[in-house]
């Protein structure tokens, strides 16, 4: 039983942390790199609103309640890295950013539940026809969760070190992540089967 329960768990943490599918790490890194540690609190408030929003998603899609076209998804997917990624470009260095978060963190759950569609494809293949859909479902949702908090807390201690050691300003900081987790993002959306359908 507790076999079973740690192979769920492990998978939604591999599923997250795939070198392959790499996307979700990305939106997780634009998220988490304005911040530092003194803000964790706003990071666990951004980062449960996405959590909520893919848990959401997960659950319709696993139950067949909502079905969304997977080439979409998967375009989707990196277009909201894209607008994550800008945003931080724009804001970054400025004050009000702190004051603007309902706006973020309602934006932060509607692209919790697009990426929970990319989920649930995975989470689909991998319960099959299980009848106890449930169980896995929450196992699966907290290795996600699992690989979350490493990834958020790689970006903060990262962040921690780039500004201590090498005295970057958080500014600068936020740029360089932003701008390179762009570069990498313009050709997920280009190659994407949507686009190329034609």
């Amino acid at each position: 039983m507790l076999e079973n329960f740690w192979f769920n768990v492990q998978y939604g943490i591999n599923h997250v942390l795939d070198p392959n599918g790499y996307d979700h790490v990305l939106f997780l890194m634009v998220l988490a790199v304005p911040y530092v540690f003194k803000d964790w609190k706003r990071v666990l408030l951004l980062v449960s609103m996405f959590t909520l929003g893919h848990t959401v998603s997960l659950v319709l899609a696993a139950y067949d309640i909502v079905s969304v076209n997977g080439k979409l998804v998967e375009f989707l997917i990196p277009v909201t890295i894209l607008i994550a990624a800008i945003y931080n470009v724009f804001t970054a260095g400025k004050k009000e950013r702190n004051t603007k978060i309902s706006l973020l963190f309602f934006t932060t759950l509607f692209f919790g539940l697009i990426h929970g569609l990319g989920f649930a494809r995975e989470f689909k293949m991998f319960a099959g026809p299980s009848e106890n859909k449930v169980e896995l479902l929450v196992e699966f949702a907290l290795g996600i969760e699992i690989a979350q908090v490493i990834i958020v807390f790689v970006v903060l201690f990262l962040g921690f070190l780039c500004q201590t050691l090498f005295r970057f300003s958080r500014r600068d900081w936020v740029m360089v992540l932003s701008a390179i987790v762009i570069g990498l993002v313009i050709p997920m959306i280009t190659g994407s089967d949507l686009l190329n359908a034609g």
